[in-house]
């Protein structure tokens, strides 16, 4: 973790500016001081507070040009205006009013970089007048593009033109980008990208492959799969990746850094363990493991030989629930007490490992492995109990249950259900949210493809629900329904998370004491089910 100063630049105790814990989520160990630096800092950001103290800009100036860089949060401050732009390599302009600012990383910045943060502020104009500036941001304001982060490497000096607002320091995605400049302003070097390899080649294999050919830092070099099929769909976008049939060869080869498990639930624990043996970091699919025990017994063994494990909970990406969460977020349902959320249809499960609950866990283990972690996203609150039932009534070739349910009381009040139903001739919306100022509803969609066959009749393809994102409404107290936009997610963002973590150490959102937090509800949801749904406290 990088050590990192937040200096204040004037005698108000309270200004606007990160919090020490904000910076910590994003990998910099902050302090926070007043007026002058330590000196033993990787890096110092200068907030601006009313008055501003020229003594500790001249200060932090002189710091910069000894060699510790220096960001300074550019307030329209006199004093700034006149100490830091000759420095900085940049001529202020005017102070805007509040709006959007859509701050657009540039090439400067690293590929990795998302390219787009949004945040609600003010912003403070600005050209560079010198050409060793290096423009790592800009906003665009009247057509035109503005710096908003800057850093001249000659003296050691940054400009940050927005943070005037609370919010702005709030936003996980825009003090990314300050461990950004922080990384770029040190300079770090560039690691070798960390080199991948899958251990199994399923769908989601390939959807892995895909995924790491469009990441710069990743590197796929190994694929092992005893179908050979399979490792042939994988060369189609790797042509030159290595092959192994056994995973014990994978385990052992020194060509590979991390590996991707893509096994059955059952197996999760097992090869991670090996792997992280082997000196590996592990990427592992979900359910991190069918037990608690086996989460605890991967985390501390990644702990012992400082390796990474992280479960792919890709689906906290999904357009709808993005749109749910952005709702409750921002507070436009109030004080959420009700979470209600549902998958399935009346059909005969699948045929494969997932209808088997030796090897899958059960029906509430392959749905819930998503389902219950977005809950768990929705409400970080401590669950207080799980109770759970379960219906065995029609498809007696599979073991999985034909219709569960669980529900998680937490200790702030809140209830929340899932139900996972292959006995579900009528569908509950997929999302059903209900809260002090409002209700949100996702409803499924029925979509289905229309063509022609070879002799020019129609041919159409039905859908399952689960294929398509929801569409996602909330519901104001007078009645009044409306439409709710859904995001377009980042490409790819799980896995520029796991390369950015791996490289230059950037947390992830997704981290595995959460997953071990999914599969902790899962296991006591199973345990009051054989318990006739008596209330069971997850480990």
């Amino acid at each position: 973790m990088s050590s990192f100063e937040v200096v204040l630049l004037g005698s108000s105790n309270d200004p606007v500016g990160p919090s020490v814990e904000r910076l910590a989520a994003v990998g910099l160990d902050a302090t926070v001081r007043q007026g002058r630096c330590s000196g033993e800092a990787d890096a110092v950001l200068a907030v601006a507070a009313d008055p501003v103290n020229e003594d500790a800009v001249a200060h932090l100036v002189a710091v910069a040009t000894s060699g510790t860089p220096v960001l300074f949060a550019w307030a329209d401050a006199p004093a700034l205006r006149s100490a830091v732009q000759e420095h900085a390599g940049v001529v202020a302009g005017e102070l805007t009013a509040r709006h959007e600012v859509r701050i657009r990383a540039s090439a400067a910045f690293g590929l990795r970089a998302q390219p787009d943060v949004l945040v609600r502020d003010r912003l403070l104009t600005a050209d560079k007048w010198t050409d060793d500036v290096s423009v790592l941001a800009t906003a665009n304001l009247g057509l035109a593009d503005h710096p908003v982060l800057t850093w001249r490497e000659s003296t050691g000096v940054g400009v940050l033109g927005v943070g005037t607002e609370p919010s702005t320091w709030d936003d996980h995605a825009f003090l990314q980008l300050v461990h950004r400049w922080v990384h770029l302003a040190t300079r770090r070097p560039d690691r070798p990208a960390v080199r991948v390899g899958l251990l199994g080649y399923g769908a989601i294999g390939h959807e892995h492959n895909r995924a790491v050919q469009a990441v710069p830092g990743l590197l796929l070099t190994a694929v092992c799969d005893r179908d050979p099929a399979r490792v042939e769909l994988a060369r189609q976008l790797a042509p030159d990746v290595e092959q192994f049939a056994d995973a014990s060869d994978l385990l052992d080869d020194g060509s590979v850094d991390l590996v991707v498990v893509s096994t059955p639930p059952n197996t999760h624990a097992d090869w991670a363990l090996r792997a992280l043996g082997a000196g590996k970091h592990v990427v592992l699919e979900k359910p991190m493991a069918l037990t608690t025990a086996d989460c605890d017994a991967v985390m501390d063994r990644a702990r012992e030989v400082d390796r990474s494990v992280v479960v792919y909970q890709n689906r906290r990406w999904d357009p709808d629930f993005l749109a749910l969460q952005q709702l409750v977020d921002r507070g436009a349902l109030g004080e959420v007490f009700h979470l209600e959320a549902f998958v399935g249809r009346f059909e005969h499960p699948c045929n494969y490992w997932h209808s088997d609950a030796g090897i899958s866990g059960g029906a509430v283990f392959d749905w819930g492995s998503h389902f219950l972690d977005q809950v768990l996203m929705l409400n970080r609150a401590e669950v207080r109990t799980v109770t759970a039932t379960e219906h065995k009534r029609v498809w007696h070739d599979v073991t999985n249950a034909d219709h569960s349910r669980v529900t998680l009381h937490f200790t702030d009040g809140t209830e929340a259900t899932f139900i996972n139903s292959d006995l579900a001739a009528a569908l509950k919306p997929k999302w059903y949210v209900l809260g002090t100022a409002g209700a949100a509803v996702a409803d499924w969609r029925h979509e289905r493809l229309v063509t022609r066959s070879e002799i020019g009749t129609v041919a159409e393809q039905r859908f399952a629900p689960a294929d398509a994102p929801a569409d996602v409404f909330w519901h104001a107290p007078d009645g009044s329904v409306t439409s709710v936009a859904l995001p377009d997610p980042p490409a790819q963002p799980f896995h520029h998370e796991l390369a950015d973590f791996l490289l230059e150490g950037l947390p992830m959102s997704v981290r595995a004491e959460q997953s071990r937090r999914v599969v902790a509800v899962m296991e006591a949801a199973a345990e009051s089910a054989r318990g006739e749904g008596r209330p069971v406290v997850p480990a």
